[in-house]
């Protein structure tokens, strides 16, 4: 996904290339797409200029989206899932740490649906429509004399 976002609005972008650039299998690719596409994340074009594009921009796709279409529904435990057609486990009503794994959830997901794809991709890492990287993009308050590292205590 970051590699599409990387790459949105430059058109198609194809599985082999992805696979080359991120060093993973071609087939496991194949396999994630399926559910990226199931749930309308990316589309495919057919042809010798196909491959996968984003249906919305990175700005507009959460990062809990995409790992719930990935990997289900968000779950630490079987008995603490956000799915809510999943069965609930007997216990739950009785259960002395089924409180400490629904929080550990309720953050784990509030995590990720306060990120969006674009938040992975910094603008600079973005192609423009020639494939090649966007330039005159900085992040706020950065300046070209400025190379002093963002910390965590910033």
């Amino acid at each position: 996904m970051a590699q599409l976002a990387r790459r949105y609005g430059s058109g198609p972008a194809s599985l082999t290339e992805i696979a080359e650039q991120e060093d993973l299998p071609r087939a496991y690719l194949e396999q994630l797409v399926i559910g990226l596409r199931d749930v309308d994340l990316v589309h495919s074009t057919r042809g010798a200029h196909g491959g996968y594009e984003l249906t919305r921009p990175p700005e507009q796709i959460v990062m809990g989206e995409v790992l719930r279409a990935l990997e289900g529904p968000i779950a630490p435990m079987i008995c603490a899932t956000d799915d809510p057609n999943h069965l609930s486990c007997e216990r739950s009503g009785h259960c002395t740490v089924n409180f400490m794994w629904v929080r550990v959830r309720d953050a784990i997901a509030g995590a990720l649906d306060s990120m969006t794809l674009a938040d992975l991709v910094p603008p600079m890492a973005r192609l423009n429509g020639a494939g090649l990287p966007a330039l005159g993009v900085r992040a706020e308050g950065a300046s070209p004399g400025n190379a002093n590292p963002l910390t965590l205590a910033d």
